[in-house]
């Protein structure tokens, strides 16, 4: 039988679950569309109310939302762990211990952006787990001092960033090529072969780690401050801080969702007309780097807020599924390939976006009992189990 959780790793494996399947809302518009600036496709002028709001509240509510939340729990979990190694086995052997599980986390992201889902985030992570290693054992003080280089480090990317989209976005013809490239992407992915459809991932999974110079700076930092919220007590303890979790939900509140609400017009604007004028999207797009993490700050604030009947009801249906969010993520790929390309059932080719919302719901309406079926009978789940197994090899 499973083991039974505190109220504060339930609170936590919660939170996992959500951002789990926030992150699949995310990723299956990839499944259909490819790796393109159209993530949502190019929705015809003639569209259904049903498949402007499907398109409109996954980049309202979820783009750049849950990544985030899932990258400042891997940081908080990095220093729960090597708390726990490390009085078991002192430093050094801790971090060849965690230095295992993520060489580990390496090849099954390689091998799952190669062969499953060209958009997989494991790599990053595990990139950006050894660059956190190094900070093992560093105080509150060194931790805060690297939060500050990351900081300064990220606005310098997002000025070059901003400069980049300016440049581009005054391109001639740029919105008809982007439409051009998604439009084929789409095709592609949801009509081709399984050779036609591989070598699309590869070429798009070389694409996305080519990206990494972006992106590895933003989960370096939402890493620390998952390591800073468990050393100042934020997430383990948040009775204690809920007067920084109020400030935070009422920030995301009235500054981040208004902005997020913007982008998700814009995107759905750029989407239905992409051969018009990109700038105030692509502006939107700027803003969303830090309006759309400061809304997955509001979305934790929530869970640290919520009273501990509520949130005995929300853990119940997703602690089982953040315990093994790893399991779950990579099914969703498994899941996504199948139903969504040709060489599976091709839906893709058939759905229309509402629909793919509504498929996205029937995941996780399975993931759910499955997962609490799964860890009523285990300790883990079954990646998990293997995970763990290479990690503590003799």
């Amino acid at each position: 039988m499973g083991a039974p959780l505190s109220t504060r790793s339930a609170r936590i494996d919660a939170l996992r679950g959500l951002a789990v399947f926030g992150i699949l809302l995310i990723n299956m518009w990839g499944f259909v569309y490819g790796y393109t600036a159209l993530r949502y496709g190019v929705v015809d002028m003639t569209a259904t109310s049903g498949d402007r709001l499907a398109v409109f509240f996954a980049a309202a509510f979820a783009e750049q939302k849950f990544y985030p939340i899932f990258a400042f729990l891997f940081g908080a979990g990095f220093v729960l762990q090597m708390r726990s190694l490390e009085e078991r086995s002192g430093l050094d052997e801790a971090k060849a211990i965690y230095r295992r599980r993520l060489t580990w986390l390496l090849v099954a992201g390689v091998l799952h952006g190669a062969l499953l889902w060209f958009g997989d985030i494991l790599t990053a992570y595990a990139l950006t787990g050894f660059w956190l290693l190094r900070r093992a054992g560093d105080a509150w003080s060194g931790i805060k001092q690297s939060i500050r280089l990351t900081v300064l480090v990220n606005m310098a990317l997002l000025l070059l960033t901003a400069f980049i989209l300016a440049s581009v976005a005054g391109m001639p013809d740029y919105g008809a090529d982007t439409a051009s490239e998604a439009l084929l992407a789409n095709d592609i992915y949801t009509r081709g072969g399984w050779i036609d459809v591989t070598l699309a991932r590869i070429k798009d999974f070389r694409l996305n780690i080519s990206g990494f110079w972006l992106f590895v700076p933003r989960i370096a930092l939402l890493f620390l401050l998952g390591v800073a919220a468990v050393q100042r007590g934020w997430l383990t303890h948040p009775e204690q801080h809920r007067a920084l979790w109020w400030r935070v939900l009422l920030a995301g509140v009235f500054i981040a969702l208004p902005l997020n609400v913007w982008f998700g017009y814009e995107a759905l604007g750029w989407a239905l007309e992409p051969e018009g004028s990109s700038r105030a999207f692509h502006l939107a797009s700027l803003i969303l780097e830090v309006s759309g993490p400061a809304l997955a700050a509001a979305y934790i604030a929530v869970f640290m807020l919520a009273g501990e009947r509520a949130m005995a009801k929300v853990a119940a249906l997703l602690a089982p599924v953040g315990r093994m969010a790893l399991t779950n993520y990579l099914m969703q790929s498994l899941a996504c390939g199948f139903l969504l390309h040709a060489y599976g059932l091709g839906l893709g080719a058939s759905l229309s976006r509402a629909q793919l919302m509504a498929l996205w719901a029937g995941i996780v309406l399975t993931q759910i009992p499955f997962s609490r079926w799964w860890m009523s009978r285990h300790d883990q789940g079954p990646m998990e189990a293997i995970w763990r197994r290479y990690t503590y090899r003799h």
